[in-house]
């Protein structure tokens, strides 16, 4: 990984061997929201070009990492300079009637379904999916090591953030559009306050013990 500014930024070193083995369109795959306490889990599949260029190439680091402002600079950047990017977005009601991780998959699946070109390999941040007939890797952290990861998680983080700030104005009170759903001081404040609303996962705790259920 190279070093910028204290901090490693992702290699394309993954994605070059893969290329060299014969693969056209490698995809690679990450989330947004998976944690949160309100609001969908996205996922997001990006397949870059062989050989990105431009100077935003040096600024992708895990979105974890970025300001909102950089991420939303970089996610223009990916979208323009991508093969293919797509988006998948499993919303509450999946979530508490499947659990997170089975929502999860099915949003990565969605996004993958979803780009073209199809991806002939798939990059995944962490996890696997077994019910994609794709060859496929899993790599832990692939959202600090992995470029094509990092983009993903980018356009997903600045995905989900624009449905939470769109939601703030559904659902006024609750901060949505500063803490994104996410368990915050804040939000904890507004739950115990207006208590939970439709969009808030009730198969999470502390959501859970204020249902009821």
């Amino acid at each position: 990984m190279r070093q910028i500014k204290g901090s490693l930024a992702p290699s394309f070193t993954e994605e070059r061997r893969l290329a060299a083995q014969g693969y056209r369109y490698i995809a690679g795959i990450d989330e947004a929201g998976r944690g949160a306490l309100a609001g969908p889990v996205v996922a997001a599949a990006v397949i870059l070009p062989r050989q990105p260029r431009g100077q935003w190439v040096e600024q992708v680091r895990d979105s974890k990492l970025l300001s909102p402002d950089k991420r939303r600079y970089l996610f223009r950047y990916i979208q323009e300079a991508a093969v293919s990017v797509a988006v998948g977005v499993i919303y509450k009601e999946i979530i508490d009637a499947q659990n997170i991780v089975r929502a999860t998959r099915l949003a990565m699946k969605q996004a993958i379904e979803s780009l073209s070109p199809p991806a002939d390999m798939l990059l995944i941040d962490y996890l696997r999916l077994p019910e994609i007939p794709l060859p496929q890797k899993g790599i832990t952290n692939g959202d600090r090591l992995c470029f094509s990861i990092a983009c993903a998680s980018i356009v997903a983080k600045v995905t989900r953030d624009r449905m939470m700030i769109e939601l703030d104005n559904d659902y006024p009170g609750y901060g949505l559009a500063q803490h994104k759903g996410y368990w915050t001081e804040e939000h904890l404040i507004c739950l115990n306050r207006l208590g939970p609303a439709r969009i808030h996962r009730t198969s999470f705790q502390p959501i859970r013990g204020m249902t009821g259920l």
